[in-house]
C-alpha cells in the first residue's frame, strides 16, 4: 500500500468534513474547494498529479458522503479502506473513475455496515 495515496485521500476526506461543517459550505462545495486547493499544492510537488489528485478526489467523496453521520474514527478508517481498494481496483478497471467511485462507494458501505453492527469507536445515527 502506498502510504502517500492514503495519507492524501485521509486529507481530502478530512478537509471535506472539516469545510462541510462551515455555514457557508455544503458537502459539494467543500469537496470542490478542499480539490482545487489541493491540485494547486500537489502541482508544486514531484509526484504523479493525476493518480495523487484523483486519490485526494476520491478522498473527498468519503468526506461528502456523510458528514453528519461519520465521527473522525469511522472517517479514517473509511479512507484508508479507500485507498486500499483504489490500489487494488485501478489496474483492474477502466481508467480512474470507475476505481474512483467503486472505492469510495465500498469503503463507505463497510463502515456504514460496521456502524449498524455496533463498531466500536463508531458515531450512531438518530
Amino acid at each position: 500500500m502506498d502510504i502517500f495515496i492514503a495519507l492524501t485521500a485521509l486529507a481530502g476526506a478530512l478537509s471535506t468534513y472539516l469545510i462541510a461543517h462551515h455555514n457557508r459550505f455544503d458537502a459539494i462545495r467543500a469537496s470542490a474547494a478542499s480539490s482545487i486547493i489541493a491540485y494547486g499544492i500537489l502541482s508544486l510537488l514531484p509526484v504523479n498529479l493525476a493518480l495523487y489528485s484523483v486519490a485526494f478526489f476520491g478522498g473527498t467523496f468519503i468526506g461528502m458522503s456523510a458528514p453528519k453521520r461519520f465521527g473522525f474514527f469511522t472517517l479514517t478508517i473509511s479512507s484508508l479502506l479507500f485507498s486500499i481498494l483504489f490500489e487494488y481496483l485501478v489496474p483492474l478497471l477502466d481508467g480512474y473513475g470507475g476505481a474512483l467511485g467503486l472505492s469510495a462507494f465500498l469503503s463507505v458501505c463497510i463502515c456504514h455496515m460496521g456502524i449498524l453492527m455496533g463498531a466500536p469507536g463508531s458515531k450512531k445515527s438518530n
